[in-house]
């Protein structure tokens, strides 16, 4: 029998993040058909200081409270839009929930319902599925037969609000794509981030955020 994990309840409130900055937590109960059991999905969405205006849409009040930051309207959409919709979904179907959380925004940048809103909603119903399948939920996201790690990110260099440069773009990354292993992997970037910066001092260009 296939294990149905039928969506519950889907709560959302507003908390503050360890900036102090209001943020989206989200809860989900899920209900195992199978032996009766409840299981409960808790995330928070807190979000960086420096936003690019091609991110995703970080849906904010505007509202005198918190200078603007308040996220009642995110969690309302969480509470009055897309709960709703998804009641008596199978949690475990993490793809058909992302998709259907798409269709309810309706927009290419998450400006409808705020991605704030849709990103704790979608990370409740994987912590939730994975907590029910007693995963931890790098190996429920990663599938039960992963074995290799994915490729990693490493960031080279540094523009936006942080930076003492005029880069709008915050961070370059770099992925050793085809590199054989996690220590030729690491090997590889750190070998281009030390040569980005003998390059950049050659040209007499500062290196600020490298």
């Amino acid at each position: 029998m296939t294990t149905y994990l039928e969506i519950k309840s889907i709560h959302a409130r507003e908390i503050l993040d360890s900036r102090g900055n209001p943020t989206v937590e989200t809860d989900m109960a899920v209900l195992n058909r199978e032996n009766g059991q409840y299981y409960i999905g808790s995330a928070a969405v807190p979000s960086g200081a420096s936003t690019g205006r091609f991110e995703a849409v970080e849906l904010r009040d505007g509202e005198p409270r918190y200078f603007g930051l308040g996220v009642q309207h995110a969690v309302k959409n969480v509470n009055e839009k897309i709960a709703p919709s998804l009641l008596g979904k199978n949690a475990l179907n993490q793809m058909e929930i992302d998709r259907l959380l798409v269709e309810l925004d309706g927009t290419e940048n998450k400006e409808n319902l705020g991605a704030n809103a849709t990103l704790s909603v979608s990370l409740a119903c994987a912590k939730a599925s994975a907590k029910a399948l007693a995963m931890p939920l790098y190996r429920y996201v990663g599938g039960a037969g992963a074995h290799l790690l994915p490729v990693p990110m490493m960031n080279i260099l540094n523009g936006g609000a942080h930076a003492t440069n005029n880069v709008e773009i915050q961070e370059f990354m770099i992925m050793p794509v085809g590199a054989c292993c996690w220590k030729k992997a690491l090997q590889m970037c750190a070998e281009v981030f030390h040569q980005l910066k003998k390059t950049l001092k050659d040209n007499g260009t500062p290196a600020a955020g490298v």
